[in-house]
């Protein structure tokens, strides 16, 4: 069968053949018809991530949309290694299959999985929102913050605030609920007065997926407030910076609860529940996100593109 396939360790995948899988007595076969790209697939596939561990040759890819032998339409998470998504088809255990909403296509569903996953788990499984709440979308410019923005208003979130760089994308996010935007500079900073402002009238669940300058200056700002209710400040991703700087000061002086959401933080079961309700969400609600397709066979275009907006999203059945 047809593949992307590390042949090397720390090289790209090629487009190749590579063997054909088959299922042990607790898994199924699945028909792949599209597999979506993100920085956590490059990164198990560079071997930098401790989810995984394995010896080239193997298929890249941690998840798809695809039909079982019986045809049953179904979203797959974790193939068996060395198999993986972006093959014509892979092999993972029965549980890790999520029968998914007829109305809603295999390329919105593939592309929505990870991000709607990673903000759908902050806020339900990590900061535990209760509706009429307030949650700050740090870096809600992106897809990860765009779905974020959308998963948020789905939840119950009262308010909405988003911040960003780019300042046409920012104020697109009052189509999909943002309630208010704060513009960041080339920096990452804003205004200290006005991200305070919004700390002192009310901000109950930070959502971060920049950490680096921004998330030091909010979390100062969630200090500087004084506000004397917990702020669960959310971190999921680090598009500015890997570290930061914190003063023990800021933390004694406020009650922000800082915590992480991720593969390790959240059992893989909740993960299998929160993306069924995500698949089910995005028939009832309509989320959105941007969408850009490539055949199988362009896999060494598609992993050349950094920090990919719109999603790419690889097709199986295309030449």
């Amino acid at each position: 069968m047809k593949a992307a396939v590390v042949l090397e360790a720390g090289k790209s995948p090629v487009y190749s053949e590579f063997e054909e899988p088959i299922p042990h007595e607790d898994e199924v076969c699945v028909h792949i018809t599209v597999s979506a790209l993100t920085n956590f697939t490059k990164v198990r596939a560079a071997g930098k991530h401790f989810s995984i561990s394995t010896l080239p040759p193997f298929v890249v890819g941690i998840d798809g949309v695809g039909r079982r032998d019986d045809g049953s339409r179904v979203y797959f998470l974790f193939p068996r290694v060395p198999f993986g998504g972006m093959a014509e088809r892979t092999v993972v255990r029965s549980s890790q299959c999520i029968r998914v909403p007829d109305n809603v296509s295999d390329v919105t569903l593939a592309a929505i999985a990870d991000p709607g996953m990673a903000a759908w788990a902050g806020l339900e499984a990590r900061a535990r929102l209760v509706p009429g709440e307030t949650v700050l979308v740090n870096g809600a410019t992106g897809t990860a913050g765009r779905m974020a923005v959308q998963i948020a208003k789905h939840l119950g979130a009262k308010k909405v605030i988003a911040t960003g760089r780019n300042p046409e994308t920012l104020h697109a996010l009052f189509a999909i609920g943002a309630d208010e935007v704060i513009p960041l500079d080339h920096d990452g900073k804003t205004s200290k007065d006005e991200l305070k402002k919004h700390f002192e009238q009310r901000i109950d669940i930070v959502l971060d997926y920049l950490w680096g300058a921004s998330a030091e200056q909010v979390l100062a700002a969630s200090s500087a407030a004084k506000r004397m209710m917990p702020i669960r400040f959310v971190q999921i991703g680090t598009t500015s910076a890997p570290n930061i700087t914190l003063s023990g000061a800021s933390l004694r002086s406020s009650t922000i609860q800082i915590m992480g959401s991720g593969i390790g933080s959240i059992p893989l079961e909740k993960i299998n529940l929160i993306l069924y309700k995500l698949m089910q969400a995005t028939s009832e609600a309509g989320f959105q996100i941007e969408t850009r397709e490539l055949p199988l066979s362009g896999i060494a275009e598609a992993w050349s593109i950094e920090n990919a907006t719109p999603r790419i999203v690889l097709t199986m059945n295309a030449p």
